[in-house]
């Protein structure tokens, strides 16, 4: 699979299934973001592969209710990084960028060794933080959610949630948010 096939085939599927968690696949993982640029090669990001049974229990407890499908999950990655460990130039912080990054070359290798790698928002940073002796004033950006594709529906998915798993959730055109040469609004309001 090149980058372009898993760029299309990565999809944020809540249906999962268990998939074992090696240290070759955490290793492996890392390695990808280990490896992706940020400025000044600063390399803000932090990550804590959670796969231990018992502490997978224990972050159950972060998550919104939303988010129930994820307690099925063989693996919760917390991301997370301070301002600080990154360039910090004017008004200008990397740090989310550049941990952003990392974080999707991390998803497309997931993707490519068959695995779904979800990233949500709804969970609780400060429970996060506590449960895994995160420091304060480090920013948990996501949880990125691990699991294989099942093939059958979970049956605690919202029917909005159903239906993402069965089609892909429609993309903006283009052309709402690529402009040339300059931005104009009327160009972006004319789209929509």
């Amino acid at each position: 699979m090149d980058v372009q096939q898993a760029i299309q085939t990565r999809r944020a599927y809540r249906s999962l299934e268990p998939v074992e968690i090696t240290d070759a696949l955490i290793l492996d993982l890392a390695q990808c973001a280990r490896l992706f640029c940020s400025c000044f090669n600063n390399q803000p990001w932090r990550y804590i592969f959670v796969h231990e049974k018992e502490m997978l229990t224990r972050m159950h407890d972060v998550l919104s209710s939303g988010n129930e499908w994820a307690k099925a999950a063989s693996m919760i990655i917390a991301v997370f990084s301070r301002a600080d460990l990154d360039c910090q130039i004017h008004d200008r912080e990397y740090y989310l960028f550049d941990t952003g990054m990392a974080t999707a070359a991390m998803i497309l290798r997931a993707t490519e060794l068959g695995l779904v790698a979800h990233p949500i928002a709804g969970f609780s940073p400060k429970k996060t933080r506590a449960i895994l002796n995160i420091p304060d004033d480090m920013n948990v950006i996501t949880l990125i959610i691990i699991g294989k594709k099942a093939g059958a529906i979970n049956p605690v998915l919202s029917d909005k949630q159903i239906q993402a798993e069965t089609q892909r959730p429609e993309r903006i055109d283009h052309e709402k948010f690529v402009f040339h040469d300059q931005y104009t609004l009327a160009t972006e309001e004319e789209t929509q």
